[in-house]
This record gives structure tokens, sequence and C-alpha cells, in this order.
């Protein structure tokens, strides 16, 4: 077993502050609510590795456009990336993720809407808009969320519906025609209905020019538009129904793929990288649509000593995307013509057709005693149709089915009142069916997963945890390589044992906040996925294990009444461990393998880091505010992020590695200290970093990167 490590500076400054910093008494910290365990519990309460985002520092991401990936690196230990544009993010939490780019990939981070598993990569992309607060939950969360959570959970719950009128508006203007709407209004229909409604409008005018058509401004551009609702209905104090519904409509530009803009040897982005052009001879300028809508209903009933909870919910989406996937056209006696020489033209486009219906039942305690319980049972049923169209061949569509049914229980337990056991149990039991011409593949799989942590509380203000934890990723069918005469492959269940530690406080009367952990994982039968090479295939593989170490410094400051900073630090050295694993390399041969490679051109990995998995995430804000008269103040506020070493594929490339990439936001403004006007110049990405997010590997040196600077102006009000 490795040692574990983590950054020493970062942890060192982190709690020297807490301990040692004094200060007059001046404005806390407001207290975190988080539902991490399916019951409300305050932060320092809950022996998990848990971030919270909210307020400022999660709305500002998204004033210049941004969507769900905006939130990469602004929790540590969170990175987030995607090769379809706005749709299908990837997700990876402590280095564990998926880089499959297909419609039909699995992942081992679940997001989790209005107490709802969004399953799909397609679903895991809807806007967000009128969220009260995001929730990172760090590590397997196998008991009460279940298979598919080995990395953890991102977790979001939208405003719900109060008694009281109330709502806001907001909108941004900025450069490159962009355009934000955000607004909500809800209150009582009568003595025991309550309502909200929330709508989100987001454009960007089309700003990058194809230099091989001769066309200006013919792509980039998006129009994002969606609205959720929710009815309230209590009849008495004992019950609860909530409803729900919301649905997206997405037009717009797929992701912009960029030929031959790194040079052998070197990952630095290189001449025939042009922000605002590309030189495209196919795919009719990358067009992307997208519909989903979906409803939920909660219903919760109090009995004297227990509850019980159901919540059911459908999600239906559908959509395409189509690419000119080599990013350019050109030839090496017709340099003119394009970024360099493309061996041959390749351009796709990709269709998915989802159906999701969950359901899952929950009865847990309401006393206030030293015991308290839950369990339940939950079932998930889905179905996918996914269209591959490559152009040279025919399209094909297969069929994923998918069913899932587990039984759940957790339970926690004063000991005294200092110490608290906590553990919990699941029973899963999944089944995949898969369909295509000439194919039909099922897979299926029952396990236990669970964890058991133990805290103390040494005071009202602090907690030490410890915690083992179990989950698996459920078996896996990939059939994308269908569409290119190929079989489709099987990956087998991982299971995921993982070891944390951690201290949660607050110092200073309130003003300081710390979150620390440690974590030591081996996951064995890990699933990788290895796509492009020289036949752009996707293929799934179980390397023999995986390791990962590391760990996680939250910090959250309240310097003064009028400045505040927050910091973030996450370390995760990850290593595949597998000595007769090998993946084929790049298929343009342009690129500098530096792995040994047998007699077949076959790539060994063992002792590599996990793909898109950042060795350091950091990130920081500051606000700072200056009275002006007694209803109103001047503010700015900060943020940024970093990202460290990061290996794009399961082979390392002097070209497919990206380190030292950053990004920091702005906004300055006036507004009224009720919160009720406000006015705020805003800038996003604000000093133009070009940042490498991914690349294609199989035809040429292509890649593709982070969206540009925008400035822009955002007005907002509140009622």
């Amino acid at each position: 077993m490795k040692r574990i490590t983590v950054p020493r500076l970062a942890l060192t400054a982190a709690i020297a502050a807490a301990t040692t910093a004094t200060a007059p008494a001046m404005a806390q910290l407001e207290e975190i609510i988080v539902t991490a365990q399916k019951r409300e519990q305050g932060l320092l309460d809950v022996p998990l590795s848990v971030a919270t985002m909210s307020g400022e520092r999660f709305t500002a991401l998204f004033e210049g456009g941004a969507d769900i990936r905006g939130l990469s690196t602004r929790v540590p230990g969170l990175y987030v990336e995607s090769s379809n544009g706005r749709v299908a993010p990837r997700f990876y939490i402590r280095g564990l993720g998926n880089i499959d780019f297909d419609l039909a990939a699995s992942q081992p981070v679940s997001i989790i809407m209005d107490e709802v598993v969004k399953e799909n990569v397609v679903l895991k992309s809807f806007p967000l808009f009128d969220i009260e607060q995001v929730e990172v939950l760090r590590g397997p969360q196998g008991s009460l969320f279940g298979r598919n959570t080995t990395a953890g959970i991102v977790k979001f719950d939208s405003r719900k519906p109060t008694r009281e009128l109330e709502g806001y508006a907001k909108v941004d203007i900025g450069e490159l025609d962009t355009l934000n709407f955000e607004g909500a209004v809800g209150g009582g229909l009568s003595d025991t209905v309550a309502g909200r409604v929330a709508v989100l409008y987001q454009s960007r005018g089309d700003w990058i020019d194809n230099a091989f058509t001769g066309e200006d401004d013919a792509l980039g551009g998006f129009i994002e538009k969606a609205v959720k609702g929710a009815l309230l209905f209590e009849p008495n104090d004992r019950t609860s129904v909530l409803l729900g519904a919301h649905h997206r409509d997405l037009d717009g530009t797929a992701a912009v793929f960029r030929a031959n803009v790194f040079t052998t040897g070197s990952n630095k982005l290189n001449e025939n990288y042009i922000r605002d052009t590309v030189f495209f001879d196919e795919g009719d300028n990358n067009p992307q649509e997208y519909r989903n809508t979906g409803v939920n209903l909660k219903v919760e009933y109090d009995f004297d000593s227990v509850t019980l909870t159901s919540i059911t919910a459908g999600e239906d989406a559908k959509g395409r995307s189509l690419g000119d996937i080599d990013g350019g056209f050109g030839a090496s006696f017709l340099p003119f013509m394009g970024p360099g020489f493309i061996p041959f033209p390749s351009q796709t486009q990709d269709s998915a057709d989802v159906e999701q219906f969950t359901q899952e039942l929950r009865l847990s305690s309401n006393s206030d005693g030293r015991l308290n319980w839950q369990t339940g049972l939950f079932y998930f049923d889905s179905d996918l149709d996914v269209e591959t169209n490559p152009f040279f061949v025919p399209a094909t569509t297969v069929t994923h089915e998918n069913t899932s049914v587990a039984v759940f229980g957790q339970v926690d337990y004063a000991l005294t009142d200092a110490w608290t056991l906590t553990a919990g149990l699941r029973w899963t039991d999944d089944e995949k069916d898969f369909f295509a011409p000439g194919f039909a593949e099922s897979v299926s799989d029952d396990q236990v997963s669970g964890d058991l942590a133990l805290s103390f509380a040494a005071s009202d203000s602090s907690l030490y945890w410890a915690r083992v934890g179990t989950g698996f990723r459920a078996p896996t069918i990939q059939g994308r390589d269908v569409a290119f005469g190929a079989a489709p492959s099987i990956a087998d269940s991982e299971t995921i044992t993982a070891f944390e530690l951690g201290y949660k406080a607050e110092y200073l009367d309130g003003r300081m906040r710390l979150n620390a952990a440690l974590f030591y994982y081996e996951v064995d039968d890990i699933q990788f996925t290895a796509v492009g090479g020289v036949d752009n295939s996707i293929q799934l593989v179980n390397a023999e294990q995986g390791t990962g170490q590391g760990g996680e410094v939250d910090l959250e400051w309240a310097l003064t009444d009028n400045f505040a900073v927050t910091f973030g630090a996450g370390y995760a050295d990850t290593e595949i461990e597998d000595s007769s694993l090998r993946v084929g390399s790049c298929g343009s041969g342009a690129c500098t393998i530096r792995n040994p490679v047998d007699g077949n051109g076959l790539v060994f990995v063992d002792g590599n880091p996990f793909p898109q998995a950042p060795e350091t995430t950091f990130n920081f804000t500051a606000s700072w505010t200056l009275p002006v008269g007694r209803e109103s103040e001047l503010f700015a506020f900060t943020d940024w992020s970093y990202q460290g070493d990061t290996q794009i594929f399961l082979y390392d490339a002097a070209e497919f590695v990206t380190d030292g990439q950053f990004e920091g936001g702005l906004r300055l403004g006036w507004r009224l200290r009720d919160g009720s006007y406000e006015m705020a110049l805003f800038g996003r990405n604000i000093t133009d970093e070009e940042n490498v997010q991914g690349a294609i590997d199989f035809n040429n040196l292509t890649g593709f990167t982070n969206e540009p600077r925008v400035w822009g102006l955002s007005l907002s009000s509140r009622f």
C-alpha cells in the first residue's frame, strides 16, 4: 500500500490560519445544511467529505453563458469536460471518471437533481438555474445511492415553493452577443398550495468563421431555453406532496474540433490554432439540438415516529449532434488550404432517444433520540436508442435497456454525547441488454455495498471522522463500434474500497470554516475506455486494479464584516496497476509515446495515472463590500481555479497532456444591501486563457479548448 500524501503547504497553511488567527467579533458565516445522507443535517454533523456551493460563488460561473461544465475545478477534486458541447458532460471526482464520448457511456460519478438520479449522459447536462445549493459528495456512496457512485455524487437542489410571494429576475448581456436571462416567481396559491416557476434563456451568436467555406460567423453560437415548475400541497401537518416538471430546448453548435493544433513533441497550441477560425469541409458547421422533458412526484407522510417518502420520476430526451471530427481540411501539398495534413475526412452524426423511470420508497425515523435510521427500496428502468451515422456506411441504431432494483438501509447511533457510529448497506441487482443488427448481448450483476463511519465531536464546532466505504459500477456494454463493422465490447463490474479520515471545524466565533479529508482507495477490475487509435474505436477494458490517494481542503473565512475569502485544494495521485494491459496509440502516428510499446504497436499503460484525472486542483474566491449610505454598497468579487497535470488518454503521449491551466472571473458593481437591486460589470475567463480540454487522436493532432473571454453587464432584482 502506498503512503498517503496531501499538498502539505495548503493543509498546513489552512490549519495554521484556523488555529492561530484572532480578531474581534464580526459577522458569522451562514450555517450550511446538507442532505448528503437523504435527511437535513448540519455540515459539521456529516461524517463525509462534502463540499457545497451556493449564492454568488455559484451564479457568477454562468454569467458568460457557461453550462454545467462551469463547475469544473471549482470544488477540490471535481473535474468536468465534454467532447459533445453542451450535452453529455463527463464528471470526475478524485480522479475517477470515464473518458467515453459515446451517448451510452456509464460514469462512476452520479448526478442527482432534486433527489432524482440522472443516469444517461444527456440527462446529466440539464441547465442549472434557480438552484438553492450544490453538494459534492466525494468518495463512494454505495449504501444510500447505489451503483455507479464509486467516485461520488454531484447533487443539485432547486429552490422550493414557499408561502410568501417571492421571486427574482436577472439579465446578463455580454460580448459575442451573449445573453442570459433567469427568473422565478413563487408563493402561496391557497391555504394548502404553494407554487414556483423558473425560466432560463441563454444565447450566444455565432462567432467562429469557417475559412474553408468562406462563411463569417458560421458557428459557435447556441440558444438554450428551459423552464421548471413545482407545486407544493400540504393539506395537513402530516402530509406533503411536491409535484415538479421541467423542460429543456437546445439548439446550437456541438464541440468545435481543431485539426493539427499540436506540434509533434509538444502539448502547446501552435499556429494552426486560431480561436475564432476553423477550416471545416464537412459537418455542416457542427449543429446540435436536444429536447428534454421530465416530471417528478415526491410524497411524504409523517407518522408518529417514522416518515414515509415516495419519489417517482420520469425523463424523456432526444436529439442529435453532427461534427467535422477531423477538425479541418488540408494536405501536405496544399498547406494553404488548411491546418496541415489530414489523411482522410471524417464526419459523424450521433443521435440519442432516452427514456428513464425511477421509483424510490423510503421509511425513516423522525425522533430526536440516540438512534436514527432509514430503509428503502429503489427501482430504475431506462431505454436508450443511439444512432451513429459516419456517412461512408449506412447509419446504425443500437438499443440499450437497463433495469436495476435495490434494497438499502442506514443507521447512526450516538454511542455517547461525542461519539457516533454510522453504518449502511445496500443490495443492488443490475441488468443490461443490448441489441444491434447482428448482435444481442446481456450482462447482469448483484452486489452488496455499504459504508461504516465513526465520528467524534470534540466540541460543538468540530468533528473528527473516519470512514470506510465500498461500491460498484455495474457491468457495461459499449456498442458504438457496431456502426463501423466491429463487435460490441463489455466490461465487468468494478468494485471500490475507500478509506477516509476527515476533520471539520468552525473557528473565530463562526467566522471561519475548515473541511479537510485524506483518502486512499483501491478499485478492482476498474473499467476504462480505450478511445481513438488507428480505427477510432471505443473499447471497454478492465484493468486489474487502480489506486488513488490524496486529500482535499475547503476553507471559508469572513476576515471582516466586508471581506471574505474561500480557498480549496485537492490532490489525487492515481495509478493503473495492470502489467498486461495494452491499448492502441494515436492513429495519426504523429504523437510521441512515452510508454513501452509491444511488437504489435500496442502501448503498455501500467503505472500511468487515470485519464483526465487532474493531479491537483485549486480554487479561490474573494468578496469585498464598501457601504455607501445606509442602504447600498459597492462590491467586488473574484473567483479563480487551477488544474494541474492531466493526462488525456490511457497512454502517455507528450502532445496529449495538460498542465498549469487556470481561469478567473470578476464582478464589480453596486447593490442594495437587501439584495433587491444589483448592477454589475462581469468578466469570465478574464485573462482569455486558451486551455486544452481534450483531444482526438485517430486522424491528426486534433484538440478542443475552453470558451473565450466574455465581458458584460449584469442587472438583477429580487422581491
